[in-house]
């Protein structure tokens, strides 16, 4: 029996052999290694057995990838509006240069745009007149610059290479084309009327002829589609305002009363002479009659108390025809006739306001175109055998002219001296050829 504490005798250590790398694993190594490197969820499926759906990723992964789908939306709608973009300033620029490049048209040619046209409308016609080639580049290019509603009717000229922008133009300003009608001093009413009806570019009737002398002659100007009506209402009121200025202005010494007297004594100059250094003169006679109670006997005034509006009798006047009792006749009337017998240009109203200062009280025909002016019978009785001698020897009749120069019949002419003092203002007015102006 030994001690507790103490080891037999007969028993020894057993000697451990030490593991050296050369030394083979041990077959649990593996599986110890592969379970150390197993996750803690790894362990988890292995001991509950059967696989699970993993859990979802945490929030701000979540929230990551999100916003990486938002940015690469947007990031696709931004190339697309820029390539958008693109192609519309490219598209936006190729329409402005060819919007004012010189266009198609190879001469200035005109156009006739109606009424109550769109801008549809008017691109197509341009483009079937051959002002435009691209009638839909027009059509753009007017309302984007929102002239759509501004393009006027009217008859337009468009140069040669006009540009779709200076059409454009030209139709916004509104400045149609203007044709021009002379209307002759000393016409009457009726024939101005036959005038403007005449006129192929102007629209519509007059339905009445205006009052004599209610109508200025001038040069109008107007475009086409124009009426009637309106053209005679311009004239009216240039007659109006001239006359307005024409009798604040006038001499004092005329002796006339209203307005209307001084377009009637117009008239009579007018009808009298078509020399405009003349017509102060004329007016100058007529007024010296008037003052001093003389009749004035104008032949004018003679034809037109026969024919009226007509104004040309188509003969050579007769001793009946100076005598006739018409309210328009001078021979017969005292003073001046019923009203005008015409209508008087702006140099005959004139002339009849500020008449000339003479002492003459005679005219007659001097055989070229005008006049020859006397202060006494005698004086005029030696002018008017002057202008005899001049028709013999041009071959005509001494007292027989053209019928529109409404001349005595040499058998029943009327005597060079009337019973009375007065003598005639004019025996015989120069041809209406030689009058008329302007056509």
């Amino acid at each position: 029996m030994t001690d507790e504490g103490t080891a037999p005798e007969n028993k020894r250590p057993v000697p451990v052999t030490p593991v050296t790398p050369t030394s083979q694993p041990r077959p649990a190594a593996p599986a110890l290694a592969a379970q150390s490197e197993a996750t803690p969820a790894d362990r988890r499926v292995a001991s509950k057995g059967p696989e699970t759906p993993p859990p979802p990723p945490p929030a701000k992964k979540r929230a990551r990838r999100r916003h990486s789908a938002v940015v690469g939306y947007l990031s696709g709608i931004f190339t697309f509006l820029s390539l958008l973009a693109l192609a519309a300033g490219g598209a936006f620029y190729y329409g402005k240069v060819m919007f004012d490049q010189p266009g198609p048209l190879a001469q200035e040619t005109s156009v006739l745009i109606p009424r109550n046209q769109g801008v549809s409308e008017i691109s197509d016609q341009l483009a079937r007149a051959g002002v435009i080639d691209h009638p839909k580049v027009f059509e753009i290019g007017v309302r984007l610059y929102r002239n759509n509603d501004k393009l006027r009717y009217g008859e337009y000229g468009f140069p040669a290479g006009v540009s779709m922008r200076e059409a454009m133009e030209i139709l916004v300003s509104g400045k149609a084309i203007e044709h021009a009608l002379t209307i002759p001093e000393g016409l009457t009413s009726l024939q101005i009327v036959e005038r403007l009806r005449e006129a192929p570019l102007l629209t519509g009737d007059v339905r009445e002829i205006p009052p004599e002398g209610s109508l200025l002659p001038e040069t109008y100007r107007y475009t086409r589609g124009m009426s009637r009506a309106q053209l005679v209402s311009r004239m009216q009121q240039e007659q109006k305002e001239l006359l307005e200025r024409v009798w604040r202005e006038r001499d004092p010494a005329v002796p006339v009363k209203t307005p209307a007297d001084l377009v009637t004594l117009a008239s009579l100059v007018e009808r009298e002479t078509g020399v405009a250094e003349e017509r102060a003169r004329v007016a100058a006679v007529f007024v010296n009659r008037l003052n001093k109670g003389m009749r004035l006997q104008s032949d004018p005034t003679i034809v037109y108390g026969l024919v009226g509006g007509r104004a040309t009798l188509g003969r050579s006047l007769t001793r009946t025809d100076i005598q006739s009792r018409t309210p328009y006749n001078t021979y017969v009337v005292k003073g001046l006739p019923a009203g005008p017998i015409a209508n008087p240009g702006r140099q005959a109203l004139e002339a009849a306001a500020q008449p000339a200062k003479t002492g003459d009280l005679y005219f007659v025909a001097d055989g070229a175109g005008g006049h020859a002016f006397g202060r006494t019978l005698v004086e005029h009785n030696r002018n008017v055998q002057k202008w005899r001698q001049i028709e013999r020897t041009r071959g005509a009749p001494a007292d027989r002219v053209a019928p529109d120069e409404a001349a005595p019949e040499p058998d029943d002419a009327a005597a060079e001296t009337p019973p009375s003092s007065a003598a005639p203002a004019s025996s015989t007015p120069p041809a209406r050829p030689e009058r008329r102006r302007g056509g």
